[in-house]
C-alpha cells in the first residue's frame, strides 16, 4: 500500500527494535488496506511466534492463515469494512471520536501529514484518518522512510491513534463475522498496547 508519500528522505539510522515496529504497523497498514491475496497469507502461515505476548498473537495469526485461503479472506474483508454500502466496522478515526465521517480528527490528520510534507498518492480518495493510513504513517515514521523530529513517532501516535485505536481492534477482534481478521484484530490490540506502554515508560 502507498496511500501518502513524503517528499523528503530521512538518514536517521534506524534500530533493530524500531525496525520490528515498523514492520509490525506495515503489517497492520496492508492488512486494513485490502484483503490478503494467496502469496500474502502463505507468507502468513509461516509467521513464527514465541512465549511474548506479541509473539503468541503472531502464532495466532499463522494459525489463522493456514486455514484460511484467498476467497473466505476477501469476504471477510468485505463483510468487515466494504459491505453493501457499508461494512460492520468504520476504520476512521471521525467516526470513533465523533461518531460521523469527515470529522475535525480528519482535519487534524491532514494538517499533521502538511507539517510533515506528506501528500496523499494520486488516484486515493480514502480518507486519511483510516486506520491502514495511519498505521502506514507509524511505518514510516518509526521505520526512518518518512523524516521528521526525535519523538515524532511518539507524538504522531498520541494524537492521531491513541485516543481511539484501541477501541477499533476490540471491535475487530469481536466482530461476528471476522474469523481470520478476529485474529489481525487481536495482534493490532496487543502491540498498540505495547506501544501505549513503552511511551508511558518513557515520558
Amino acid at each position: 500500500m502507498q496511500e501518502a508519500r513524503s517528499h523528503a528522505s530521512s538518514e536517521r539510522v534506524v534500530d533493530e527494535i524500531d525496525r520490528a515496529r515498523a514492520q509490525e504497523y506495515a503489517l497492520l497498514a496492508i492488512l486494513l488496506s485490502r484483503s490478503p491475496d494467496a502469496q500474502m497469507i502463505e507468507r502468513l502461515a509461516l509467521l513464527r511466534g514465541d512465549a511474548s505476548p506479541l509473539g503468541v498473537a503472531h502464532a495466532v495469526l499463522a494459525e489463522a492463515a493456514s486455514q484460511a485461503d484467498e476467497t473466505t479472506a476477501a469476504r471477510e474483508y468485505f463483510d468487515l469494512f466494504t459491505g453493501l454500502g457499508q461494512g460492520q466496522l468504520l476504520p476512521y478515526a471521525s467516526h470513533y471520536l465523533t461518531g460521523s465521517l469527515y470529522g475535525r480528527p480528519l482535519a487534524r490528520v491532514r494538517e499533521a501529514f502538511r507539517h510533515l510534507g506528506i501528500e496523499s498518492a494520486a488516484g486515493h480518495s480514502e480518507p486519511e484518518d483510516h486506520v491502514a493510513i495511519l498505521c502506514e504513517i507509524m511505518a514510516g515514521l518509526v521505520g526512518g522512510d518518512i523524516p521528521g523530529p526525535a519523538g515524532i513517532d511518539r507524538e504522531f501516535f498520541e494524537k492521531h491513534l491513541a485516543p481511539w485505536v484501541r477501541r477499533f481492534f476490540v471491535d475487530l477482534e469481536q466482530a461476528k463475522s471476522a474469523d481470520f481478521y478476529a485474529c489481525v484484530g487481536s495482534l493490532g490490540l496487543t502491540f498498540v498496547d505495547i506501544e501505549m506502554e513503552a511511551f508511558a515508560l518513557s515520558a
